[in-house]
């Protein structure tokens, strides 16, 4: 397995090697001195087949020689093929010329993945690959997803096998906002709390860097509903488990145009006051990573005419989507998936512009 993880000298040295191509405002600031593009390639959708991975391959690839040095997925995305992929990918551009210590890998825990493709008795399958040699427990699973200790340090292994890395620079529980569709609240925090704790002796011996969430509603909706998620109170559990040098420091959730919850919605109570889930993650330290970007591909196309006149001089409306997403005000890291070459090219196409200032970004909110 390649060793190492992301470090301050190693993305500062791939942001020197993109000097007068790139500006510096594409490069953010994520937890202990890393600089993270502010475009990062997804690996969510596409078929189970080996002809989506060599495409995928290929973006990345391109996608690393372009100024994106963060690449994202999840252990069940395409049935583990994604994280293969990537990890395929790396150890192509590795040998040419680029670093482990270049670029920011993250991925995701929790529900249960198939390998390679849907077997053709899945609960045989989950049987005997999880119940049987005791990696989940009856009541552990809650809709397809668990968060024991055992099952994610399993998961987190997986993972790294997958990707063919000593260390994962950011690993997510994905979606636990899934299981309050059936745990009590107290219950939910309790398997959290021992979720972290697995994960911060995970980094303490070297198998991650840093871990988060990622969310799929958790943030978006209002406190009393099932699903919500506080997240001062996801960085109080992080603070009992592993102290004030706790490695919570990243969040993923859903933003774009037509998702824009995180901004304007001031559902996260902090210091007695509240605000945005965007303001919250700020004032309490957590790096947001947006997914959906362009909401799965729907804002590639057909965007009000107002997005055009306030997001001049880009060429698609994927770029404008892009652009907004990456110009709000805490988001670090635009996600969007990556599948071919042309993608790339047209969406890294953003990495050139600077991020819109805030009057300008007021002014189109306001309009959109």
């Amino acid at each position: 397995m390649i060793g190492g993880h992301a470090t301050p000298a190693g993305t500062a040295r791939y942001l020197e090697r993109l000097a007068g191509r790139i500006p510096a405002e594409h490069f953010r600031d994520l937890a202990g001195g890393v600089r993270a593009s502010s475009i990062g390639l997804g690996t969510y959708l596409g078929r189970e087949d080996a002809a989506t991975d060599a495409l995928y391959q290929r973006a990345i690839g391109r996608a690393l020689e372009r100024g994106v040095n963060v690449l994202d997925s999840a252990i069940n995305y395409r049935h583990q093929r994604s994280e293969r992929t990537i990890g395929a990918a790396l150890a192509a551009a590795l040998g040419g010329g680029l670093t482990r210590e270049e670029i920011v890998v993250a991925t995701k825990g929790g529900f249960l993945p198939f390998d390679a493709e849907v077997p053709s008795d899945p609960s045989a399958y989950f049987q005997a690959t999880y119940v049987r040699p005791g990696i989940i427990q009856p009541g552990d699973v809650v809709r397809s997803h668990c968060m024991t200790p055992r099952y994610l340090r399993h998961q987190l292994d997986r993972s790294r096998a997958n990707l063919g890395l000593e260390t994962v620079d950011v690993y997510y529980v994905h979606n636990p906002e899934t299981q309050l569709d059936e745990i009590p609240r107290p219950e939910f925090l309790k398997r959290l709390r021992e979720a972290f704790a697995a994960l911060e002796e995970a980094g303490r011996e070297g198998r991650l860097r840093l871990y988060g969430v990622a969310t799929w509603t958790g943030f978006r909706i209002d406190p009393g509903e099932a699903g919500y998620l506080s997240l001062a109170e996801l960085v109080d559990v992080a603070r009992e488990v592993g102290g004030e040098d706790h490695r919570f420091r990243v969040v993923q959730l859903p933003y774009n145009l037509a998702m824009p919850e995180a901004f304007t919605r001031a559902n996260q109570k902090v210091d007695g006051v509240f605000v945005s889930t965007l303001e919250a993650a700020r004032r309490l330290g957590i790096y947001v990573m947006a997914s959906a970007s362009v909401y799965q591909g729907q804002l590639t196309r057909g965007l009000p005419p107002v997005v055009t006149e306030y997001l001049p001089g880009f060429s698609s409306d994927a770029q404008r989507a892009i652009q907004f997403v990456r110009s709000t005000p805490g988001i670090g890291t635009a996600l969007v998936g990556m599948k071919t070459l042309a993608h790339v090219e047209d969406n890294v196409g953003v990495a050139a512009a600077v991020p819109m200032p805030w009057e300008q970004f007021k002014r189109l909110f306001n309009e959109a």
